[in-house]
């Protein structure tokens, strides 16, 4: 039984590790130039494959001018996680779109990566002939104010340089610059002779129209020259020189905001806007006090996330709201930027029934067909229910007392002398009670209003959310009136219970502080705290009574 208990165990690990086990395959950029090469990276997690992947498939498109692999040992919770990375240079033989096949490492394979390969003419001048030279590109002349402008930097060198090669950041007083990315390296052959090429992108974000110069860019280096051939000692360094070269400015229009764009609306010139709703949990049933988290997320492309606006909060009645703070990040791509911002809130309903969630609009300008566009989310209909946990008080139906007619009016006349005459009976009891001895009252039963407050008292200095929600409503039980009606007829309580209800309900609760609430409770006014002060202060009835 243990022999077979341990062969179904491995049977277990080895079939989990063959499905985590993965072949993916990735290309630094999927656009490049003709004559440029790019890097394809294949990374495995199967730690049973040995060898290397088999690149004969890539033999008829491309020419493959180098390989390195890379291995690495993680350790996340303890567990050791391994991956093989190779890291492939190839140079495309042909223009166009051209497709890298899917490649096998033993039982895994890749999926194939399909590639652009733009065709350039290469022009025999002198600057292209230097051993150094910087080729700066905008990807459009003309551009709105505050939208992106794609400058890309190529610094393209046929020498060896030393580390201490530099390149001054473009810098504009009009225009906001931020560097897309890290700086990436392949090779170009140009008129025959391979060339080795840094680029850099930058995205340039005008604040005012008019018309903006790109300044130079300044590029510094060491060249390594040749070492003459009868000074062979290796100990002796290389003899070096400087380089200066400089790029040339590039004009750019900023155009002004379009008349027809709405005054009221926050500016957003993009490429491209996306909006889109998430819920957790879903709102498919929902009842009075339920926590509902509902995040909008804007994605807007051509455009940083710092430049997003705030979506509209929800603000509907019966709905109490409870914002987070957003969650803003940028992704890069081809086309520059990608910003997005995710805004968050809680939402708990406070009473039952249909409540309306207005549609969502965004208003945004696209530089793409240049053209005004709306993107929006529809409206909803959020369907409340009661939720019998919840103590609420259900107020009386008025009773309504119809006159009868005069055939029975004998019987109404004697039900009014029988009562009279019960009601002079009881007074009589009730003055007769008074001349006898005082009895004790019965012990209430269950904890004592008093003990109820210290209770609460504990739970609030504790800074314990969950407890004092739970001590306020078993005291409030006790008392002559609803929690709802003294935090309507005492603004401090209200303020201190929307603070309480702002901690259970979002991600704060952790830096809640209960003073406020105690505070309040002990500040209520004697006309709503009279049942529990009677309750405390009460002793015996005297002996003989006056």
């Amino acid at each position: 039984m243990s022999r077979c208990t341990c062969a179904v165990l491995m049977l277990a690990i080895w079939a989990g590790q063959s499905q985590a086990a993965d072949l993916v395959a990735s290309v630094d950029r999927s656009q490049l130039n003709s004559g440029e090469t790019v890097e394809l990276t294949l990374e495995s997690n199967d730690v049973t494959q040995f060898g290397k992947p088999d690149l004969t498939p890539l033999q008829p498109q491309f020419e493959v001018r180098g390989t390195r692999q890379i291995n690495q040992l993680t350790t996340l919770d303890g567990d050791n996680h391994a991956t093989t990375r190779w890291i492939i240079t190839l140079l495309p033989r042909q223009s166009g779109t051209v497709l890298i096949p899917s490649l096998q490492l033993g039982a895994l394979k890749t999926q194939p990566i399909s590639l652009q390969i733009l065709q350039t003419l290469n022009k025999d001048t002198g600057n292209q002939l230097a051993p150094v030279f910087i080729e700066t590109r905008l990807d459009q002349d003309t551009v709105y104010v505050q939208a992106q402008a794609l400058l890309t930097v190529r610094i393209y060198h046929s020498v060896a340089m030393y580390d201490d090669s530099n390149l001054t950041p473009p810098q504009l007083s009009d225009a906001r610059v931020e560097q897309l990315g890290d700086s990436r390296t392949y090779e170009k052959v140009i008129n025959g002779v391979r060339h080795g090429v840094i680029e850099m992108r930058y995205g340039i974000y005008p604040q005012h129209s008019g018309q903006l110069s790109i300044p130079a860019q300044v590029f510094t280096a060491t060249m390594v020259e040749p070492r003459p051939a009868e000074d062979a000692a290796p100990q002796v360094p290389k003899p070096g020189k400087l380089l200066h070269v400089s790029s040339t400015q590039i004009p750019l229009t900023v155009k002004a905001k379009p008349a027809l764009y709405p005054a009221d609306a926050a500016w957003l010139p993009a490429r491209s806007l996306s909006l889109s709703e998430s819920w957790n949990p879903e709102p498919d049933q929902v009842q009075v006090g339920d926590s509902l988290t509902r995040s909008l997320t804007l994605k807007a492309e051509g455009l940083a996330s710092a430049q997003l606006p705030p979506l509209p909060s929800t603000e509907v009645n019966g709905l109490r709201r409870y914002p987070d703070q957003p969650v803003l990040g940028n992704q890069n791509s081809e086309r520059g930027v990608i910003g997005s911002r995710e805004d968050r809130e809680a939402l708990v309903p406070n009473r039952a029934g249909a409540l309306e969630l207005p549609a969502v609009e965004v208003v945004w300008w696209n530089t793409h067909a240049d053209q005004l566009e709306r993107t929006s989310l529809p409206a909803r209909t959020l369907q409340v229910a009661n939720n019998p946990s919840l103590v609420v008080d259900t107020p009386a139906t008025p009773i309504i007392i119809t006159a009868p007619d005069n055939e029975r009016l004998w019987i109404w006349q004697l039900s009014s002398l029988t009562l009279g005459l019960t009601t002079l009976l009881g007074f009589g009891l009730w003055w007769r009670a008074r001349a006898q001895p005082a009895v004790l009252r019965a012990a209430q039963s269950g904890p004592s209003p008093r003990t109820l407050l210290d209770d609460l008292k504990r739970a609030s200095q504790a800074n314990d959310p969950q407890a004092t929600r739970q001590a306020l409503d078993a005291w409030a039980r006790q008392q002559p009136e609803t929690l709802a009606e003294m935090a309507a007829r005492f603004v401090p309580l209200s303020d201190a219970l929307d603070g309480l209800n702002g901690a259970l309900y979002s991600e704060t609760g952790q830096f809640w502080q209960g003073e406020e609430i105690w505070r309040a409770v002990k500040a209520i006014p004697m006309t709503e705290r009279a049942l529990d002060s009677a309750g405390d202060n009460a002793g015996l009835p005297p002996l003989y009574p006056k």
